[in-house]
């Protein structure tokens, strides 16, 4: 490094933090030059940066363990590579074997032994999936077998897995549903959107309804997620009623009451549109009570001719208090 960047980085490390004014104010330099000396110490891995315009902060980036000294099969890393990912307590995306070895390096883990493990854990969930889907129906009609209105309801991914938390997409939907992060929300439909395809043709899907949100917020995650899968489908309007006090479903621990959530503030208001088979997507399911009611909803009005078939990002392996933070 030249000497001014390396005043730089003993600035910064003295300071913990600081801005790129404070650098041109420091140093005299113009904010074009400042900026150069930072992405350059970027790039070299001398310091990070956390923020987004306007509220940019730099600091001495933490020395890492290399991902490369870890021996680990060729075949395992892929594995890891292909569906590992965690977001850091700071909001770093660290993805595959790099992500992995944060998380075992924080857990003070071996990285080559809890690869396996992992790897292991992994295989025994992926029994529950078929062509990138998992199929959570009869988990979800014991619950209501007297009143089930789906005819099949299925999950891209869990929501965790044990030991090793959540899942690559539930990271994901948690922050993009949290953060109201656009980016991450397109994500999901990069992730998804071949799979959701595959099922539209698979059961010949002629029209599709997206969950309505309960919490009101600037962006909403499945108004996002339906203009970015943009599907070649007619679109049910399913809209939720505006309530005196807002109760989301996360907040409900009984089925009862999910169940009673949906059926007295969810609504289709489709007029006499008749479909064949309908797909209704949401974001995470556990009890599917909001899914059920809305199915039953839409089969009381014959709406529709033939199936509905029911679709959530993520689901819970054991039981729909798992997945209530989103």
């Amino acid at each position: 490094m030249s000497e001014t960047k390396q005043n730089i980085v003993n600035f910064i490390k003295n300071k913990g933090s600081v801005t790129a004014k404070e650098i041109i104010d420091t140093f005299s330099i113009s904010r074009q030059a400042a900026q150069k000396h930072l992405g350059e110490l970027i790039n070299l891995g001398q310091i990070e940066k956390i923020g987004s315009t306007p509220k940019v902060f730099y600091s001495v980036k933490n020395p890492e363990k290399s991902v490369l000294s870890v021996d680990i099969n060729s075949e395992i890393k892929k594995i890891i590579d292909d569906h590992y990912l965690i977001i850091t307590p700071v909001g770093e995306m660290k993805e595959g074997l790099d992500g992995f070895s944060f998380w075992c390096e924080r857990n003070h883990l071996p990285v080559a032994k809890t690869a396996d493990e992992y790897v292991a854990t992994l295989a025994k969930y992926n029994v529950w999936k078929k062509n990138g889907l998992i199929d959570g129906t009869e988990k979800i009609k014991t619950t209501f077998p007297n009143n089930f209105g789906l005819d099949k309801v299925f999950y891209l991914d869990f929501y965790a897995i044990e030991r090793f938390g959540k899942t690559k997409l539930g990271q994901i939907l948690l922050y993009a549903k949290n953060s109201q992060d656009k980016k991450l929300i397109r994500r999901i439909s990069t992730e998804s959107r071949d799979t959701i395809l595959e099922l539209i043709g698979r059961y010949e899907i002629d029209a599709v309804g997206f969950i309505p949100p309960t919490v009101k917020r600037e962006i909403q995650l499945m108004k996002e997620l339906k203009n970015s899968l943009a599907l070649p489908l007619r679109e049910i309007n399913i809209v939720k009623a505006r309530t005196e006090v807002i109760v989301p479903q996360k907040t409900l621990s009984k089925v009862e009451d999910r169940t009673e959530n949906a059926r007295r503030s969810i609504f289709v208001s489709d007029g006499n549109n008749k479909y064949g088979n309908i797909l209704l997507i949401d974001d995470a399911v556990g009890s599917g009570a909001t899914l059920n009611e809305v199915a039953l909803k839409i089969r009381q009005q014959g709406s529709c001719s033939g199936k509905i078939i029911g679709l959530a990002i993520t689901g819970s392996f054991k039981g729909f208090d798992v997945i209530s933070e989103v």
